[in-house]
């Protein structure tokens, strides 16, 4: 009792104290970051809702504060479902998504084909396993625009959809770290059906470290435009010393040597053009062309068709004995006539079509 605490040691107890109260608050400047984040990120997740969801979607501009567990039990006291995603590569945290129990049912019932009019019903595996998947695709659209704030490579977890009731601790099987959490709270409407809001929880280091991170990038990017923007200087102006004395050069130039034109023979032009026509045409020659022989065809309605069965009788559009015609790759060439050949069919060309057009020599 008689001990006195040295100078040394009560600087620390305050450094402490001083620290352990800075921890819980974010700087008016650090609430704009994580705004600016949740607007990039889930200004782009809109689309991907749309494409589920098939109704316009709207995501409002975050609103970002601090709040401790009791305080959330406090201000939510009815069971929500909560969507865990983590962060696995690039940035390493949790992230907890938080929608009402109306607005699970509606967005179930819209990715299933309804029309989202439902008002009551119970959560399900089926509506959670749906939640999920959409706050999947969300989530994943807000880490590709993450990755390209932040120029590196993030990836996710596979969700984990559950009920979370705030009065009570987390399923067993969710790791959320403990102490105060960032909410990032959105509103979010669908169309005409929802009009709700939706929360993002951030454990409160991971979401110091978010912004720690996106200033580095930012502080990086500018020191690098601004070395760019110094090399191009001065390449600038290397290049307009160089234009001078380029200039001089000229100047001091004294003869300059000029030579005829020589023209090729017409002659050779076109020898050397059949050539390459040929060149051309070779390379084409081991192409397979699919021949088809049409015996006839004629038009029949729908109802014709399916009052079709078994030996029934098409009437076709030529005569007995009348030429086939032939047809390369569905292009008309020839006409023939059609024979057996050992138990075979065949066709015995008769007439080529557009003899100066085809291509090779068919007899």
């Amino acid at each position: 009792m008689n001990e006195f605490l040295s100078q040394e040691e009560i600087n620390a107890l305050l450094k402490g104290l001083q620290e352990n109260s800075e921890e819980k608050k974010l700087t008016d400047e650090e609430k704009d970051i994580l705004g600016e984040i949740g607007n990039i990120s889930f200004g782009t997740s809109a689309t991907t809702l749309y494409t589920l969801l098939r109704n316009k979607v709207t995501i409002t501009t975050p609103r970002v504060s601090v709040l401790s567990w009791d305080e959330l039990k406090e201000e939510f006291n009815i069971p929500y479902v909560g969507v865990q995603v983590e962060y696995t590569e690039g940035l390493k945290g949790h992230n907890l998504l938080i929608l009402k129990k109306e607005d699970v049912l509606k967005i179930t019932d819209l990715m299933m084909g309804g029309d989202g009019r439902i008002e009551e019903g119970e959560i399900t595996e089926l509506h959670l396993s749906a939640v999920g998947e959409a706050m999947n695709q969300m989530i994943g659209s807000a880490a590709t625009s993450l990755s390209t704030l932040l120029n590196k490579k993030i990836n996710i977890s596979p969700p984990k959809a559950f009920i979370v009731d705030f009065s009570t601790a987390l399923p067993e099987d969710i790791a959320f770290p403990d102490g105060d959490v960032v909410r990032v709270a959105f509103k979010m409407e669908v169309g005409d059906i929802i009009d709700s809001e939706i929360m993002q929880l951030l454990p409160f280091d991971f979401a110091k470290n978010l912004v720690e991170t996106v200033l580095q990038q930012a502080t990086a990017t500018s020191s690098l435009q601004t070395a760019e923007k110094a090399v191009e200087e001065k390449n600038s102006k290397g290049e307009s010393g160089e234009k001078m004395a380029g200039e001089k050069a000229i100047k001091k130039e004294e003869k300059v040597h000029v030579s005829p034109v020589v023209f090729q023979s017409f002659d050779e032009e076109t020898q050397q053009e059949s050539k390459g026509e040929k060149n051309n045409l070779d390379l084409i020659l081991d192409v397979p062309l699919t021949i088809t022989v049409e015996l006839g065809k004629t038009r029949k309605l729908i109802k014709d068709i399916l009052e079709l069965t078994e030996g029934s009788i098409i009437e076709l559009d030529k005569l007995a004995g009348e030429p086939v015609d032939i047809l390369a790759n569905g292009k008309y060439i020839a006409k023939g006539e059609v024979v057996v050949i050992d138990e075979n069919f065949g066709v015995r060309i008769t007439d080529i079509v557009h003899p100066s057009k085809r291509i090779g020599n068919i007899e």
